[in-house]
C-alpha cells in the first residue's frame, strides 16, 4: 500500500486501498483545504455521484474569504437524522442491528461500499480519537470529491500525519460512501458501526458529518471506553474565576437543549448594566438583580468531555480534558452582527479558513456565522454550523482540569396554578451522588427543545410540555453498547469522584417565571463564589420534591438575595403548593416509567437499591444515606 505503508488494516480494506488509481495523503491542513475546492479551486464545487446512471449533486462547496461554506441540497441533509444508527456485529448492544432493520446481514454491503471505494480517487487522512494527546490512532477513507468531509474531521480531531503515528493498527476507520444512501437506503442517512474487540469500523453513507466525523468518533471513544472503564461525557466545562480570584471548575450536562453551550457564555446584562433574572409570565413583571462584576469565563471543553483513566489522580476530583481538537459550534442563535462579538470576530478573521456548514456563502465573499442557508420553506434552518478550532476560542484552557461541580441542567416549561407542570425546579438544588446519577440516567428533555435530535413521535410530545428521556449520561443516543453497562460505569464514576459536588438547575422557567438560561448564569456565579461550591449543612434544606434533593435556605450574591420563591417555587403566588405537587407526580411518574428497564440482573446492585428508592417515593435522607453528598 504505497502511499500509507505504516498502517496495518484488514485485508479487505487493504485490497481496496490498493485498487484505487489515485490515493492521496494531504501533506498539511492547507493540502486538504485546497483539495476540497475539487479539481479547479473553486469558486463553487459541486460534490456530485452517479447512482443507477444518474448524476446526484449532494452538496456544493463554496470559497470565501474566510473559509469554505458548505451547502446540501436536500433539507434532510441539513442535520442529523437521530434514527440513522445501525449495528452490524454482535456484540451486546440495545441499538437496532443492521439485520433485523434490513432483514439481511451487512457483509454483502461492505463488501459493496469496499468495492465501490476502491474504484474512486480516495483521500486517506490518519486521526486521533479523542483528540492529539489522549487519542487513539485511527483512519478514514472517502472519494477525494468529498475532501471537505475529511477537513472537517481532521479540524474536529486534530491535525496528524502518517510519520508521526509511525507503524499503527487502527483503532478505528472511517468510511464515508455516499452513494449508497440512495442505492441501498432510500434516502435515508444510515451509519453503521461494526465493531471487534480491538476495532470500530464506522461506515458513514451520507455526507453531513454529524452523526459520523462528530458523534460517530464520539461512539468510538464510548465503545472503547466500555472496554477499558472510562466515559467521555456529553459535557461542557468551564474555570470560572471570581473577582476574588478563586478558581472553580464547573462541568455541565443535561439532556439536548439543556444548557451545555449556555456554560461557557458570559452573563447577558440589558443595557444599564444589569442583569435580568426572569419575567412572570402571567403580570410580565421583570425580575432584575445588580452585579457589579462577574467572574472571568475559561472555556475548558465544548461537547465531548474526556475522563480518561490515565487522568485521574487521588484528588478525589474527576479529572477531565477536551476529547476534541476543534468544536462543532451551532450558531442558530446568531442572526445579527454583535450579538457574541468574540465569536463573531473569531469566525470573520479567522487565523486559518474555516469549515462553514448551512451558512450562506458568497463566492469570494466573508461568510458570516448569521447569515443561515434557508429551508425550502423559505425559513432559516435551525442548524447552521462552524468549525471552530479551539485555539481560536477566547481564554481557552488546554491543559487536564479537576471539576470542582457538576451541574445538570433541565429545561423546564412553565408552571402555575392554572396550568401546573412539572417546571417546579428551584435556581439551585444540590444533591447526593445518588440523585445525580439518577438524572443522567433519564437525563430529561422537555419544555420545546429546539434540539434537531429527536424524533417526529418524540418533538409532538415535547411541543406539548411532556418528557423524553435522552438516557444515560445523555450520551445514550451515540452509544453503540447497552443502557445497563453504560449505567454502571456512570454510578461507579459519580462514586469515585467523592469531592466532585452535584448541582441541578433548571433553564427557560422557574415556577410562574421565563428565565431563559439565566438560572444556570447565577448558579454557576454562586457555586464558584462559593469556593467549589462548598456549602455549610446547616444553609440546605430538603425541597418539597425529594427528586431535587436540597434546596438553599438562602442565597446571597454579591450582597443580594435571591427571592425566596425562586429557590423554592411553591412559594410562588401564582404556583402555590397544589401546583407544585401535581407538577412533582408529573415528574415522579415519568422517572417511575423510565427506570424500570434498568432493574435487571447486570445492575450494579447499588444501582438498583437507588432505583427502588424513586419508585417507592424515597426521601432525600434516603438517598445519602446510600451515598453521603459532600458538602
Amino acid at each position: 500500500m504505497g502511499a500509507i505503508p505504516t498502517v496495518h488494516l484488514p485485508a479487505a480494506v487493504r485490497a481496496a486501498v490498493d485498487a484505487s488509481r489515485n490515493v492521496i495523503v494531504p501533506a498539511s491542513r492547507e493540502d486538504l483545504y485546497r483539495l476540497s475546492l475539487g479539481p479547479y479551486g473553486g469558486p463553487e464545487h459541486k460534490v456530485s455521484y452517479d447512482v443507477d446512471g444518474r448524476t446526484i449533486v449532494e452538496a456544493t462547496v463554496t470559497r470565501c474569504r474566510n473559509g469554505i461554506a458548505v451547502n446540501f441540497l436536500e433539507d434532510y441533509m441539513r442535520r442529523r437524522d437521530p434514527d440513522c444508527m445501525r449495528i452490524a456485529d454482535d456484540l451486546p448492544t440495545d441499538k437496532p442491528r443492521y439485520r433485523d432493520v434490513f432483514d439481511e446481514e451487512f457483509a454483502p454491503t461492505k463488501a459493496a461500499t469496499l468495492e465501490w471505494l476502491g474504484q474512486q480517487d480516495l483521500v486517506v487522512v490518519p486521526f486521533k480519537a479523542g483528540g492529539p494527546q489522549f487519542g487513539y490512532p485511527s483512519l478514514a477513507i472517502m472519494p477525494a470529491n468529498a475532501a471537505f468531509f475529511a477537513l472537517t474531521l481532521v479540524d474536529l480531531q486534530g491535525w496528524v500525519t502518517f510519520d508521526e503515528l509511525g507503524e499503527f493498527t487502527p483503532r478505528s476507520i472511517l468510511y464515508v460512501a455516499p452513494p449508497f444512501r440512495h442505492s441501498t437506503f432510500g434516502g435515508r442517512q444510515v451509519v453503521v458501526h461494526d465493531r471487534t474487540a480491538d476495532l470500530h469500523e464506522v461506515f458513514a453513507y451520507n455526507l453531513y458529518p454529524g452523526p459520523s466525523a462528530k458523534k460517530g468518533v464520539f461512539s468510538v471513544l464510548l465503545d472503547i471506553g466500555e472496554h477499558e472503564g472510562w466515559i467521555t461525557a456529553h459535557a461542557s466545562s468551564v474555570r470560572v474565576t471570581t473577582p476574588y480570584d478563586n478558581e472553580t471548575v464547573v462541568m455541565h450536562e443535561g439532556a439536548s437543549g439543556g444548557g451545555k453551550s449556555e456554560m461557557c457564555q458570559e452573563l447577558r446584562r440589558q443595557e444599564d448594566g444589569r442583569i435580568l433574572l426572569g419575567t412572570n409570565t402571567v403580570t410580565q413583571e421583570p425580575y432584575v438583580i445588580t452585579l457589579n462584576e462577574a467572574s472571568s469565563l475559561a472555556p475548558v471543553t465544548d461537547d465531548m468531555t474526556l475522563c480518561h483513566a490515565s487522568l485521574q489522580d487521588d484528588s478525589g476530583r474527576l479529572v477531565i480534558a477536551d476529547a476534541e481538537a476543534g468544536w462543532f459550534v451551532r450558531v442558530d442563535n446568531l442572526r445579527s452582527y454583535g450579538e457574541d462579538v468574540m465569536f463573531e470576530r473569531a469566525c470573520i478573521h479567522p487565523t486559518r479558513p474555516l469549515v462553514f456548514y448551512n451558512i450562506q456563502g458568497m463566492p469570494d465573499a466573508t461568510a458570516l456565522p448569521w447569515e443561515h442557508t434557508p429551508d425550502s420553506n423559505g425559513k432559516p434552518n435551525s442548524n447552521p454550523r462552524v468549525v471552530i478550532d479551539r485555539s481560536m476560542v477566547r481564554n481557552v484552557l488546554s491543559t487536564p482540569e479537576p471539576v470542582d461541580v457538576r451541574t445538570f441542567g433541565v429545561r423546564m416549561p412553565a408552571c402555575t396554578k392554572d396550568n401546573p407542570t412539572y417546571g417546579i425546579m428551584g435556581i439551585t438544588h444540590f444533591v447526593p451522588p445518588s440523585l445525580a446519577w439518577i438524572w443522567r440516567l433519564i437525563a430529561p428533555r422537555g419544555d420545546k427543545n429546539p434540539s434537531i435530535g429527536e424524533s417526529k413521535s418524540e418533538a409532538k410530545v415535547i411541543k406539548h410540555g411532556g418528557l423524553v428521556s435522552e438516557g444515560v449520561g445523555s450520551y445514550w443516543p451515540f452509544s453503540t453498547g447497552t443502557k445497563v453497562a453504560a449505567a454502571n460505569l456512570l454510578l461507579r464514576q459519580l462514586l469515585e469522584a467523592y469531592n466532585t459536588r452535584y448541582v441541578l438547575t433548571p433553564n427557560q422557567h422557574i415556577g410562574a417565571y421565563q428565565v431563559g438560561f439565566s438560572a444556570e448564569w447565577i448558579t454557576r456565579e454562586y457555586v464558584a463564589r462559593r469556593g467549589g461550591g462548598r456549602v455549610r449543612r446547616e444553609q440546605l434544606t430538603p425541597a418539597r420534591c425529594a427528586l431535587f434533593g436540597y434546596t438553599l435556605k438562602e442565597m446571597k450574591l454579591d450582597g443580594q438575595h435571591i427571592r425566596p420563591t425562586w429557590l423554592a417555587p411553591e412559594m410562588q403566588t401564582f404556583v402555590g403548593v397544589e401546583a407544585y405537587d401535581k407538577g412533582q407526580e408529573i415528574l415522579k411518574a415519568f422517572f417511575r416509567a423510565e427506570l424500570e428497564q434498568y432493574l435487571t440482573d447486570e445492575l450494579d446492585p447499588l444501582g438498583r437499591a437507588i432505583i427502588e428508592l424513586v419508585l417507592k417515593d424515597g426521601s432525600v435522607a434516603d438517598y445519602e444515606a446510600l451515598t453521603p453528598m459532600h458538602v
